[in-house]
C-alpha cells in the first residue's frame, strides 16, 4: 500500500485559503495575518506536509539556502561563527552552505558571483575584496558581513578595542617597546587595529613597532618572532591566536623565555589558547554570537524583501543600516609578565 505525499494544494484546501496564501504562510508569514498563518501551519502539521526545496523555490522564488563565505575554513576563529550561523538558520528552516575562499580575493568574488543564482543570501565573514567591490556585490544580492561593514551594515567585533586593552595590559607590566605583528593587507580589522593602537601607544608612552604583514596562520609566526627579536621589543601583540602560536613555537626554538624575556598576546581566544604552555593571553571575541546575529540580520532582510534580488526593499520599505558592534575583552593567562629589567 502506498500513500500520497500531501501537496501544498492539500494544505491550502484544508486551511480554506488559496494556494498562493498557503505558500506565503509557510515561506514569508509576515506578509499575511497571524491567524491565517497559524491556520495554514496547523493544516500542514496535521497533513504531515513538508516543502521540497525545489517546490519552495518555484512557489516563493527562494531556495531555502544561505551561504556562509569565509577566507580560511581551517582557522578556528571561524568555528564559532559557523556554529552561530547554522543554529540561527536552522531555527527558520534554512540550510547553509560553507564556502572557503582560501584568502583569495578572486576566489571570493567568484563565489559571490556563483551564489547569486544558488543562494537566497550570503553571510560574508571577514571579506577580503576592496570596499567599492564589496558595496557593489551587496547591491546585487542580500549580504550581511562580519568584521567588515558595508554601507553602514554588518556585524563587527571590537578587536581594535581589545587590542588597546592588550596594550594597556602590557604597559601596566612595564613594557615600553611593543611589536604589533600585523595581519593580511586585505584585512579591514587589521587596518582598524593599527589605527586604534597608534594613539593608545602615544598615550601610554609605548614605542609601537608594526611588523608584517603576515598570513594569519601558525606557519607565519616564525618570521614574526624573528622580526620581533631583531626589533629589540619586550612584547609581541599578534594579529590572531594562530600567528601567536607560531610566535611561541619560534621563541621556544630560539631559547627565548616566555614571559620572562618576551611577552606574547594573541587575539580571538580560539580553541587551544588555554591549552598551550604557558596559556596564551589573548583578546576574547563572541564569535558564536557574531554568527548568530549576522544570520538574524540576513533573515530579517530576506523576510522584508519581495524577491531574491539584491535590492533589500520590499513591501514595507527600505531596511535601515545596522552595524552591531560586539564587545571583546582581554583574557590574561601565562604568556604575559613584567618587562625584563
Amino acid at each position: 500500500m502506498t500513500t500520497t505525499r500531501p501537496t501544498l494544494r492539500d494544505v491550502a484546501d484544508a486551511a480554506g485559503v488559496a494556494v498562493s496564501t498557503a505558500s506565503r504562510a509557510l515561506t514569508r508569514p509576515g506578509r499575511i495575518t497571524e491567524d491565517t498563518a497559524a491556520r495554514v501551519r496547523a493544516a500542514a502539521d496535521a497533513l504531515g506536509y513538508t516543502a521540497s526545496p525545489s517546490g519552495r523555490a518555484l512557489s516563493s522564488g527562494r531556495t531555502g539556502t544561505v551561504a556562509l563565505v569565509v577566507p580560511d575554513v581551517t582557522n578556528p576563529f571561524f568555528f564559532g561563527i559557523v556554529r552561530g550561523v547554522q543554529n540561527r538558520l536552522r531555527a527558520d528552516g534554512y540550510m547553509h552552505v560553507l564556502v572557503d575562499t582560501e584568502e583569495s580575493v578572486p576566489a571570493e568574488e567568484r563565489a559571490l558571483r556563483m551564489l547569486r543564482a544558488s543562494a537566497d543570501g550570503v553571510v560574508l565573514a571577514a571579506p577580503r575584496v576592496e570596499d567599492a567591490d564589496l558595496a557593489r556585490w551587496a547591491r546585487e544580492q542580500p549580504i550581511v558581513t562580519i568584521n567588515r561593514p558595508v554601507d553602514g551594515d554588518g556585524v563587527v567585533l571590537d578587536t581594535p578595542g581589545g587590542a588597546v586593552q592588550a596594550l594597556e595590559h602590557l604597559a601596566s607590566l612595564g613594557h615600553r617597546r611593543v611589536a604589533y605583528a600585523s595581519g593580511p593587507r586585505t584585512s579591514w580589522s587589521d587596518r582598524h587595529r593599527r589605527v586604534a593602537l597608534r594613539p593608545a601607544a602615544r598615550r601610554l608612552g609605548v614605542d609601537l613597532v608594526v611588523l608584517g604583514p603576515y598570513a594569519p596562520q601558525r606557519e607565519a609566526g616564525a618570521a614574526a618572532a624573528d622580526a620581533a627579536c631583531g626589533a629589540d621589543v619586550t612584547a609581541v601583540l599578534a594579529f590572531n591566536d594562530l600567528l601567536a602560536f607560531g610566535v611561541l613555537d619560534r621563541l621556544t626554538a630560539r631559547g627565548v623565555d616566555v614571559p620572562g624575556a618576551m611577552s606574547v598576546v594573541g587575539c580571538d581566544d580560539v580553541f587551544g589558547a588555554d591549552l598551550v604552555r604557558p596559556g596564551l593571553t589573548t583578546v576574547a571575541a563572541p564569535l558564536e554570537r557574531a554568527g548568530h546575529r549576522a544570520a538574524d540580520l540576513l533573515l530579517s532582510r530576506l523576510d522584508r524583501s519581495g524577491s531574491r534580488a539584491g535590492d533589500s526593499r520590499g513591501a514595507r520599505g527600505p531596511l535601515p543600516p545596522s552595524v552591531d558592534l560586539l564587545p571583546t575583552h582581554l583574557v590574561v593567562r601565562g604568556t604575559t609578565g613584567p618587562a625584563p629589567v
